[in-house]
């Protein structure tokens, strides 16, 4: 079995990757704020300060959810904090359309990060943008992904699946790694579709959770 340690620097190297462009962009604003002189100019650079900045607070606060331990100290989660915490990541730009089939006030704490998880995956492989549709009843979880294109790495798969040789791993698939590890430790399972017309589907049963 993977190192927690080393699991967790996986989980953390996947972080940084997805911080690197939205806090690169603030370094390349300031910069160019120090040199710049045209109100019209600098009033877009703040513009896009401000755009950066907004994105980074946003992956911040769902990879926290996800991957860290937010949402207190109790077993569960108010499921309006996932929901928040997805339409940060991808609704701000309106190229994902979001649909959010959530009942339940709060979720057990599993529950949650194995949603927020899929949502990441499934938003990531709608590489054109689409919609995004997420549901929880019991222990069900389902995500559906619908757009143009679509592309879900076999890592992702084979990660989610349980089947990636824990020594092949990467913080590419750290993600996919966690919803197996989650769902198994719930006494679950994680099911994958094919992506076939345009159509994607993630689910998980967590009966333990």
């Amino acid at each position: 079995m993977t190192d927690a340690v080393d699991f967790a620097s996986l989980l953390c190297s996947r972080l940084c990757h997805d911080l690197l462009s939205p806090v690169g962009a603030l370094n390349n604003g300031i910069e160019l704020m120090a040199d710049e002189h045209d109100p019209d100019m600098r009033a877009r650079c703040l513009d896009l300060l401000a755009e950066s900045a907004r994105a980074s607070a946003n992956k911040l606060k769902f990879f926290r959810l996800a991957f860290g331990a937010a949402g207190g100290f109790g077993d569960a989660v108010d499921s309006r904090e996932a929901k928040s915490a997805i339409e940060g990541l991808y609704g701000a730009d309106g190229r994902i359309a979001l649909g959010w089939m959530v009942a339940e006030p709060a979720l057990p704490k599993t529950a949650i990060k194995v949603l927020l998880n899929l949502a990441l995956i499934a938003g990531d492989a709608l590489v054109r943008g689409g919609r995004l549709d997420i549901g929880a009843e019991g222990p069900e979880i389902v995500v559906r992904a619908e757009g143009p294109r679509l592309v879900l790495d076999s890592e992702l798969r084979d990660a989610l699946l349980g089947w990636t040789s824990e020594d092949a791993l990467t913080p590419r698939g750290a993600a996919a790694f966690l919803v197996h590890r989650l769902a198994a430790g719930a006494g679950g399972s994680v099911q994958v579709s094919e992506p076939a017309e345009g159509v994607l589907v993630f689910g998980a049963t967590l009966p333990r959770a």
